[in-house]
């Protein structure tokens, strides 16, 4: 039976579904006025590994995950960029798409936009002012009296008092309770017009937290089974939610809270806030591609790759380091797992759930999403494989690796396509960097005239040409029947 760590229980829980059979999953997605960053590539690999896992297991899934398309940050891109709010979202929008397809991340069952969903938000809001949760402040806004909803914190575990502890209202504010937040922000004179729509309470636009609450409920009504996010969702944007949909429609807006860790940098966590960020296109495109102000853009698929695969072999929840040398470990890792598939040809089987090291994936995913257990099966079967040279092992390492969305490239394309994340630190990287990396037509040109001199009984000359490619970064390995593979070191 699946176990899912709930942030909300602080403990390992069996998987509880309101349908038997069915799961409702909702997770937070991106405000989309920028690049995704490694954070969010983080929360993206991580939630599509359980929605694979979720569906393996045989569940009849429907996953939503929003997206924010208004927000002062969207509008102060606008104003920045003297384009509309829709022209900022659209191009944001399809980057992220396109860091999803680089991270092999399938799209959600449903995508929907806060803009879509501003009469709903609105509903909400109404019903929240009528039960006394709610009211409209002097300066236009609405915010939520959160000292008048019982549960509030019990998802943080923060207490109102710790969080009003020295605070006090300005003057100048018109909340209540320092502690209040909006649901609905009055439109101000220096802001365009397409940022805000007309309600009962004057022009204006939803606050961040109001969305969620509305379009998780509108697609998948109340309790969720699954709702998920990053790390600093949990306050005060989680806490916000629940506190506004059991305080409008009573019950749990969900029976699972799932979080993700942070991914660190030097002991601070990654974010655009912080300055401390890479994006996933800095890591996985192709530079010449990647330079100007594009949404799509031309990947590394063995840096992508390993990019997921660094992600995956973590648990979800643990923290994660970001370091140049992490990613070189990760990709020498996952390079040597496609060496043995190399080596070791998959024999032409369906996947045997009865094997002992299928059984063993089985249970590490089943104790909450544990892929960092799952990933050592794949290494298990590796030294199976290359030990007894064991096509069935081979096979089903690819087989459960396509699970957690991995080893499904042909070996020798993988390996022979460059990577920037092999080289010693000392190296610093520099035969890619440099230029000095041959293409794939010269490395079969030399090979051949490598071939020919072999057989020529010209040894000393077949040496020099296998010296000078080592030299370029490329290893050589001769294979049974005179054919030679090669791949970038």
């Amino acid at each position: 039976m699946l176990h899912i760590y709930n942030s909300l229980s602080r403990k390992k829980e069996p998987l509880r579904t309101v349908d038997p059979g069915r799961v409702r999953m909702y997770v937070c997605g991106m405000t989309v006025y920028d690049y995704c960053h490694l954070g969010h590539a983080r929360m993206l690999v991580s939630f599509d590994v359980v929605a694979r896992w979720l569906r393996t297991s045989g569940y009849e899934l429907t996953y939503v995950r929003n997206i924010t398309d208004i927000d002062d940050k969207i509008i102060s891109k606008a104003q920045q960029t003297g384009t509309s709010l829709d022209q900022v979202t659209a191009f944001y929008t399809d980057a992220m798409h396109a860091d999803e397809r680089a991270l092999g991340v399938a799209p959600p069952d449903a995508e929907p936009r806060a803009t879509e969903h501003v009469p709903d938000m609105l509903k909400i809001i109404g019903i929240l002012e009528d039960k006394g949760l709610a009211y409209q402040a002097d300066d236009g806004d609405v915010n939520y009296a959160v000292r008048k909803f019982p549960g509030y914190g019990k998802l943080s575990g923060k207490s109102l008092e710790d969080l009003r502890a020295g605070q006090r209202v300005a003057v100048a504010d018109a909340k209540q309770d320092p502690c209040d937040f909006v649901l609905w922000k009055s439109a101000k004179p220096d802001e365009p017009a397409d940022s805000r729509w007309e309600s009962p309470y004057g022009a204006g636009r939803p606050g961040w937290h109001i969305e969620c609450s509305a379009m998780s409920r509108a697609l998948l009504g109340q309790p969720l089974d699954i709702h998920g996010g990053g790390p600093d969702l949990k306050f005060p944007h989680h806490e916000n939610e629940i506190a506004q949909s059991e305080g409008a429609f009573g019950g749990q807006m969900a029976t699972t809270w799932m979080h993700c860790g942070p991914l660190m940098v030097n002991d601070d966590k990654m974010s655009k806030s912080l300055g401390n960020f890479s994006t996933i296109r800095d890591i996985v495109g192709v530079p010449a591609s990647v330079q100007g102000n594009v949404a799509d853009y031309t990947y590394n698929p063995r840096e992508a790759e390993m990019l997921r695969f660094f992600i995956v072999r973590n648990h979800y929840r643990s923290p994660q380091n970001y370091a140049a040398h992490n990613l070189a470990d990760a990709q020498n890792a996952l390079d040597r797992l496609y060496q043995t598939l190399q080596r070791v040809v998959p024999d032409p089987i369906e996947l045997d759930w009865d094997h002992p090291a299928a059984q063993a994936f089985r249970d590490a995913m089943n104790d909450d999403f544990n892929t960092a257990g799952a990933v050592a099966t794949l290494f298990d079967l590796a030294a199976q494989a290359n030990r007894d040279n064991d096509g069935q092992a081979s096979a089903l390492m690819r087989h459960l690796g396509a699970i957690l969305g991995l080893l499904q490239t042909q070996p020798q394309t993988y390996l022979q396509s460059p990577t920037r994340y092999r080289a010693s630190q000392d190296d610093q990287l520099s035969s890619l960097v440099n230029g000095q990396r041959l293409s794939p037509d010269e490395v079969e040109a030399r090979i051949a005239a490598r071939t020919q001199a072999k057989a020529s009984r010209d040894y000393a000359l077949a040496d020099q040409i296998r010296d000078e490619l080592h030299a370029h970064g490329i290893e050589l390995e001769d294979r049974p029947g005179g054919l030679t593979e090669w791949r970038y070191r």
